[in-house]
């Protein structure tokens, strides 16, 4: 039997890691930027952090390079200089993988597209709203011949999905409205609302119920294959069958928590997109033969992918701050093509010009993980 089917996914966590949220998450966003607890691979490593947090290990190039140009629909040509990627590991927190600036730009563009386009409007992804409003996924479908040869003629990921469903195909101002199961208890949202400030969270694959703590015991919808392909060519020791995507604004947390619903130990994956974050993991004294408890703090920035494996597949962790105005302004535009981009304004206009700049106070994160052995 895998070790985290002995774990209680109630159990409320250690109050040394409660303290370490809390502080993160009264800390000022000058004080992050020179807090020496912080681990910040922009920033580099202090002497005495990289005596704990080291390289460990590296992801070579190519395999970085194929898993992203097969999701992205083949290019002529990648569009970042070859570079081995480095994996670091904390000392505290064996098992613990961090891994800075794993998926390069335009992967980060096309993954977040693919997320919150077509994947999102596929109504057997639960959301966190429609607990309470039925969503419009009729209304998910505008015609491309909206805007005649904006992509010319040249096949993309982003021509493909102009003829695919996207909440992001209602204009912010439509009338368009979620209408409340129970009207007595809530009210109506428009699709501004809803995408805005709504919309907290949504489920790939294995649709975890959040009342009962497990997965239902019915078949689940198929993870998407071009997602999995992408997470398993990087992480082969794990196999995707269910995610989290979590979407964040300032101010918004994730409490601290424990994901161990699953049936399996394999390793969790977890990518960022967007806003930086602070993250923090650690173990209580419980966890860990009376020991001090450890935890640590690291500043997630996009593109940067967080692995727990092992003994860290059962720490506790959430993030106590979303930093904001900090999405590099490559990715801030979403879902408008940036200005700065050479795809941008072909044929003088931009499909979703209305919702320009959508991206740019958000964070983005992808959580996977396997659910059986």
């Amino acid at each position: 039997m895998a070790k985290i089917q002995a774990l209680d996914a109630r159990q409320k966590p250690p109050d040394s890691v409660k303290a370490s949220y809390k502080f993160y998450q009264k800390l000022s966003l000058e004080a992050i930027s020179t807090d020496p607890a912080i681990i910040d691979f922009s920033r580099g490593l202090s002497t005495d952090q990289a005596k704990n947090c080291k390289r460990v290990s590296q992801i070579p190039d190519d395999t970085v390079r194929l898993a992203c140009l097969q999701f992205s629909h083949p290019r002529s040509e990648a569009s970042w200089p070859p570079r081995d990627i480095a994996v670091f590991e904390h000392g505290q927190i064996p098992g613990l993988f961090l891994i800075p600036s794993l998926i390069p730009q335009q992967t980060q563009q096309d993954l977040l597209s693919r997320l919150l386009h077509e994947t999102l409007a596929d109504k057997r992804h639960k959301t966190n709203v429609n607990a309470h409003h039925r969503l419009p996924y009729h209304a998910t479908h505008r015609a491309s011949s909206t805007v005649p040869g904006l992509w010319g003629d040249a096949p993309t990921l982003e021509s493909s999905l102009l003829h695919n469903p996207s909440f992001f195909n209602v204009f912010p101002e439509s009338p368009q409205l979620l209408l409340p199961l129970d009207p007595s208890t809530h009210e109506a949202i428009t699709i501004s609302q809803f995408l805005r400030r709504k919309l907290r969270w949504f489920t790939l694959g294995g649709q975890y119920d959040w009342t009962e703590k497990a997965y239902p015991k019915e078949s689940s919808p198929p993870f998407p294959e071009d997602i999995a392909d992408l997470a398993h060519s990087i992480f082969p020791e794990m196999r995707p069958e269910a995610a989290i995507v979590n979407i964040y604004s300032p101010g918004d947390t994730l409490s601290v928590h424990r994901d161990v619903s699953e049936e399996s130990d394999k390793g969790l994956i977890s990518i960022s997109l967007g806003c930086d974050c602070i993250f923090i993991a650690g173990f209580g004294n419980e966890d860990d033969d009376g020991k001090d408890p450890a935890y640590l703090a690291v500043r997630l920035r996009s593109g940067d992918a967080v692995y727990m494996s092992g003994k860290a597949r059962f720490a506790w962790h959430g993030v106590p701050q979303v930093i904001p105005k900090t999405c590099p302004l490559w990715l801030s535009e979403w879902p408008a093509t940036s200005r700065h981009s050479t795809n941008s304004q072909r044929g003088g206009m931009d499909f979703y010009e209305s919702w320009r700049g959508w991206m740019s106070d958000k964070r983005v994160n992808l959580n996977i993980r396997q659910i059986k052995d």
